[in-house]
């Protein structure tokens, strides 16, 4: 078998961030659907990393470490994967909890701007959704928001209350580009750019993002993803190859009634690309 045709699946995320399953619970699902490689990789956090690998190495399934860390990037808030890297990593854990230090005043920011649209109460709403509540986010509040009855489903609260220049939409300063690739590159792994189809650049924007990615030592591109149409996927194989990036592959599963993909779901990785998980092979941890 061609090694972009594993079934790895490099993105998801457990109730230790937005996700509501136990790092245990995805794992079997990853080994049932059929998974050949995965990572665990909760926004801005490492603390579900032991749980994740002890669990899927149990089931004989590989693992590789992961993380989501959140940056600014010409006023839009982009998303960085980690995969490889040391997971107790000083400067890492360091970097992430400072990324994640922000969330609590956001999101009682959120709340007021809410109530001010006479939805009340939302901030204890969202934290009766919230495994770790460092990690409370826009997630949290569309969940609480869907059982309250004020809208039909996530994407639909996100759509009229979450999204800029809506009641509770509440932007953050997260990390620097360079400084989430450099946490993630000198814990010995590999940065990658995640669903760059979800970013309403322009082209200039766009391109801006990747070359400024890659002169920050930036290795790889999702280019098979949960979000991504089948045109995204050769958009962004091509502009893998255009800028010497690896592939990267991963469904950015977080909730069996909420995810447009299941673990292991995906299609396969364009045969022409690199994997990121050829040039990080030594960092894969088997059973």
């Amino acid at each position: 078998m061609s090694i972009a045709l594993l079934n790895a699946d490099l993105h998801c995320h457990s109730n230790v961030s937005d996700g509501t399953l136990e790092p245990e619970a995805l794992a079997a699902r990853a080994q049932t659907n059929g998974v050949e490689l995965w990572a665990l990789t909760d926004h801005d956090e490492v603390g579900g990393q032991r749980r994740a690998r002890d669990a899927a190495l149990a089931l004989g399934l590989p693992y590789l470490t992961g993380t989501e860390i959140s940056v600014s990037f010409a006023g839009v808030t982009v998303h960085i994967v980690g995969l490889g890297f040391e997971a107790d990593d000083a400067a890492l854990v360091a970097g992430l909890a400072a990324t994640r230090g922000g969330r609590e005043a956001r999101a009682r920011e959120m709340a007021a701007s809410l109530a001010q649209a006479g939805i009340t109460g939302a901030y204890e709403g969202a934290l009766q959704y919230v495994g770790n509540p460092e990690l409370i986010s826009r997630t949290h509040f569309a969940r609480h928001l869907v059982d309250a009855g004020v809208c039909p489903d996530t994407n639909s609260v996100f759509r009229k209350y979450l999204t800029e220049g809506k009641p509770g939409y509440v932007p953050h300063r997260w990390a620097a580009l360079g400084d989430a690739v450099r946490w993630i590159t000198q814990a010995g792994g590999a940065a990658v750019i995640a669903h760059p189809g979800r970013y309403k650049f322009t082209p200039t924007e766009e391109y801006a993002l990747f070359s400024e990615f890659v002169a920050h030592g930036g290795r790889g591109v999702e280019v098979v993803t949960g979000s991504h149409t089948t045109a995204e996927y050769e958009k962004y194989a091509d502009m893998a190859v255009e800028f010497d990036l690896l592939a990267s592959r991963g469904s950015d599963f977080h909730a069996p009634e909420e995810s447009r993909t299941d673990l292991g779901a995906l299609p396969w990785l364009p045969g022409r690309l690199t994997p990121v998980w050829e040039a990080i092979a030594d960092r894969v941890q088997r059973p």
